[in-house]
């Protein structure tokens, strides 16, 4: 029996210590949406039709409780994780002048074997975060 089709990705998680920060560079730097907040928890940024979730390890790495309304399971991560923006390649030097105008350090800057071209910034808790053509999976 083969799987289910899967329609997309709906939402994924970064993980960070200072969701202050983390909201100033997702929706003050790069213009994301605020979806939700919850203090000391979590910040959501809606990103076109899928949600970036922005989570302190801390508030999610424990089971819910028997009583949580809402039961999520335990989940987090330590280290740096990746975020990739899907950016038309017309607009991957606009976004180079608006990072660097930031004062947000590239990484790299450079193209797939395939042509694609993507630029790699690190967000304030370091994860790696890139903005790539979408030819780069075409």
């Amino acid at each position: 029996m083969s799987a289910p089709a899967i329609l997309g990705t709906l939402e994924s998680a970064l993980y960070t210590d200072d969701l202050d920060a983390a909201e100033r560079f997702y929706a003050g730097t790069l213009g994301l949406k605020v979806v939700t907040r919850q203090a000391g928890r979590h910040v959501f940024f809606r990103v076109g039709g899928a949600i970036l979730l922005v989570f302190d390890p801390r508030a999610t790495a424990h089971p819910p409780r028997p009583d949580a309304r809402i039961p999520v399971p335990a989940h987090g991560a330590n280290g740096p994780g990746h975020f990739c923006f899907s950016v038309a390649a017309e607009a991957l030097d606009n976004w180079r002048r608006h990072l660097e105008a930031a004062g947000i350090e590239i990484e790299a800057d450079f193209r797939w074997p395939n042509g694609a071209r993507s630029i790699y910034v690190r967000d304030p808790a370091g994860n790696s975060v890139e903005f790539a053509e979408p030819a780069l999976w075409a």
